[in-house]
This record gives structure tokens, C-alpha cells and sequence, in this order.
């Protein structure tokens, strides 16, 4: 939901006459086949017709779908990323566009677990996750999940979880990343840099109304002194990374990051102090990892980074792997070397976040390529002319603001 927060503040710079991502989206979609069980169904009810949550195939990365592919090479497993909007973020003035009964909670919530459970994924990254003890710990262990969370700083409500199957993977080792331990980082030197201002962003969506000036003077308050690098850089965002052993093959061990950086386009410089902070937490995890285990681990870095593809945030995470991101200057000091799923695969989703004010991609799954992993499968996004997505998400159909990601993955046998 912070994404929403996101999405008002591009709104405004419409007042400037600036231009905009995205833009209204059209009905228009050929269905999916009938075999497939994540596919589009609808459930007839007394007062009519309500469709239900949807759930895309995975489609493997040779071009057929995934469930006629030939027999693997090596062992897969599955990740799937997905903003799930907290529900404390959930009114009907900030969701005008959505049909009010699929903002309550009860049936939310319901339709979250529905299009968890059809993932049939071994590895769950959520973010906004904001009633884990009290709904979400336990439904989902009744899937077949174990979970590690944590939560925001400060009063924040919502946080990050990694829900992942025992019989697929065990747990060994696990980190918190708190991101306002950078302002204990002020003190060594300017952490945000020079660029206060990321291009890309700052070129927003401006074609819906403007945000109502009294709410949009509130959400500048909250940020504190922009003139103050410890105000400026304590956002109360989090992110979570783990080691597994794979249960198959049973020495094989995968680090996975689940995080969701800060929101505000216009505050790029902190996304990116965040983001370089990740990776350099996420470095010193993998080494421990390897020294602890005595094996080197495979990296995965799911999220929701607020961030676009082609601004600074996402240049700086592909940076290290130049081989597979043509035009990205390489950086020698990048701690991980990181690429993106989709681009590796398909290129980059359309969007991932889709409201009337803002279309465009926000989430991304990261791996760190090696011989011994490789994406096999990625999750089919909704094309823009989609009518389940035609006016705006939270709908019937999507639960969430944002679309859920997930690639396969597959292991080479050792």
C-alpha cells in the first residue's frame, strides 16, 4: 500500500503539466486454457455473477507452457514475490475505483490464501504482511508452510514474510535487515550521495487527479526535515533473508532476501542508500552462510523495490552482472552481482502495481546467476488490455494493488 502513497504523489506533478507512465487500460483478453488449475473461473452466485481471484500459469522460459515440458535436467523449485497490500492500508477513499465488498478484510483475506495456495510455490515472499499472528501464521501452516517475519520499525503495522515448505526446504540460518541502521552510518559520511532526484521517477504518472492537499501536506510532514540525513534516512523499512537447505538435492543451499524499500519517488537517493545497504548486508550473509555450511549458497532477492526499471535503484542491482544487462556500466565494488528474472527471461513485466494513477513495474525477483541455477519458468503477468485489470486493482480478481510475480528455478545435479 505504500505503493498507494507512491502512486499520489506522481499524481500530483500532473499540476505541472509533466508527463506521465502509463495510462488507462482497456478491456480486451483471450482465455487461458481450461486444463490449466490456475486458470480464470467464475463463480456463479445468488445475486449474480463475482469473478474469483485469478491465478496465472507459470510459463517455461523455451516458450510452451510449464506442465508439457519435457522431464528436468536438475531439481526445481519454485519463488513467488507478492505485495499483498496491508490491510490498515486498505480504505475506500484511497480505493475509489474498487468495488467496496472485495476491500473487506474477510474476503480479502480469503482470496489472498485461495491465490497463495494455487501457486503450488516452495517459497513465498510477502510483503505488507500486516495480521501475521493473528491470521496469517496459522492459515498458512495449515497450507503446509512454515514462516519467519518481521516487522516494520517504529509504529508501522505491516512487515516482510518468507513462508517456505519443510518438505522442501529447511531453515538454517536468518537475518533481519533493519534500514535505519543507516542512520548510524551518517556519522562515517554522506550515505545518500549527490542526486537527491531519481529522472525516471520524477517523471512519473501525473494523469490522475492531484492528491486531495491536505493529505499530501500530511504525508510530507511524516517524512520528517528532508535536511536532516538521520530524519531523512529513518524510513521504518525492513527486509528478511534466510539460508535453506533443499531438501533435494540435500546439500544444496539457497539464500533468499525478501524485502520492500521506501516509497517515495522523490526521495530516490534514500531507495538507493537502501538498496546498496541490502546488498551489502546480503554479502556478508552469504559469507557466513559459506563458512558456517562449508558450501557456497545460491542468491535470490525478491521485494517490492519502488523503484522502476532503467532508475538508479534497479541500474545499481543489475549493475554487477553487465554481461546480462547491456548499456549498465559494471561496478567493480557491487558486493553481489545480481539479475533480473523477467529481463533474463522475457524482459521486464509491464506493471506489477496498476491503480488509475499509476501503471508500472515495481517488484522484481533477483538472482545471482551461476552454473549451478538457472530460471526455468516465470509466472505470466496480465497484458494491459486485460479486463481483469481494466479500472484499477484491488478488484474481485486481484486482491491486491500490486500483481504477484514467481519464476522457477532449477538446480543443476552436482
Amino acid at each position: 500500500m505504500e505503493a498507494f502513497k507512491f502512486n499520489s504523489v506522481l499524481r500530483n506533478f500532473r499540476s505541472r503539466g509533466e508527463l506521465a507512465i502509463g495510462g488507462r487500460i482497456s478491456p480486451g483478453l483471450k482465455p487461458n486454457p481450461p486444463e490449466i488449475l490456475c486458470s480464470y473461473r467464475i463463480v456463479l452466485r445468488k445475486m449474480g455473477t463475482t469473478p474469483s481471484p485469478i491465478c496465472r500459469e507459470f510459463i517455461s522460459v523455451e516458450g510452451s507452457d510449464i506442465y508439457s515440458r519435457s522431464r528436468p535436467d536438475g531439481i526445481r523449485f519454485r519463488l513467488v514475490s507478492y505485495n499483498i497490500l496491508a490491510q490498515v492500508y486498505v480504505k475506500s477513499s484511497l480505493f475509489p475505483h474498487s468495488p467496496s465488498p472485495c476491500l473487506r478484510w474477510k474476503a480479502r483475506s480469503h482470496s489472498i490464501l485461495s491465490v497463495l495456495k494455487n501457486f503450488g510455490a516452495d517459497f513465498l515472499c510477502l510483503q505488507e504482511v500486516d495480521e501475521y499472528d493473528s491470521f496469517y501464521k496459522g492459515h498458512m501452516e495449515s497450507l503446509g508452510y512454515s514462516s519467519i517475519y518481521v516487522q516494520r520499525s517504529g509504529q508501522k503495522r505491516d512487515g516482510c514474510g518468507i513462508f517456505y515448505k519443510p518438505d522442501s526446504a529447511e531453515l538454517v540460518l536468518e537475518e533481519n535487515i533493519e534500514y535505519n541502521d543507516l542512520v548510524n552510518s551518517v556519522q562515517d559520511g554522506d550515505v545518500l550521495g549527490d542526486d537527491e532526484h531519481d529522472d525516471v521517477l520524477t517523471k512519473g504518472n501525473r494523469e490522475a487527479e492531484p492528491k486531495n492537499g491536505s493529505a499530501l501536506k500530511k504525508a510530507v510532514d511524516e517524512r520528517g526535515d528532508p535536511d536532516d540525513p538521520r530524519v531523512r534516512l529513518k524510513r521504518d523499512c525492513v527486509g528478511i533473508m534466510a539460508a535453506f537447505k533443499l531438501k533435494d538435492p540435500p546439500h544444496h543451499v539457497v539464500v533468499v532476501a525478501n524485502t520492500h524499500l521506501y516509497w517515495d519517488p522523490e526521495w530516490a537517493d534514500v531507495k538507493l542508500a537502501q538498496a546498496k545497504y541490502l546488498l551489502s548486508r546480503l554479502a556478508q550473509f552469504k559469507e557466513l552462510v559459506s563458512n558456517r555450511l562449508e558450501y557456497i549458497p545460491s542468491v535470490i532477492v525478491a521485494g517490492d523495490f519502488n523503484s522502476t526499471p532503467g532508475d538508479k535503484v534497479y541500474q545499481y542491482l543489475i549493475s554487477g552482472n553487465s554481461s546480462l544487462a547491456p548499456g549498465v556500466e559494471c561496478l567493480e565494488d557491487i558486493p553481489i552481482p545480481l539479475c533480473s528474472v523477467y529481463a533474463f527471461t522475457k524482459g521486464e513485466p509491464q506493471f506489477t502495481n496498476c491503480t488509475p494513477g499509476f501503471t508500472g513495474t515495481l517488484d522484481y525477483i533477483f538472482f545471482s546467476p551461476n552454473d549451478n541455477i538457472k530460471p526455468v519458468s516465470f509466472l505470466e503477468l496480465p497484458d494491459p488490455d486485460s479486463p481483469d485489470v481494466a479500472d484499477g486493482l484491488p478488484n474481485y480478481s486481484h486482491p491486491s494493488d500490486h500483481l504477484p510475480i514467481g519464476a522457477e528455478f532449477e538446480i543443476t545435479r552436482e
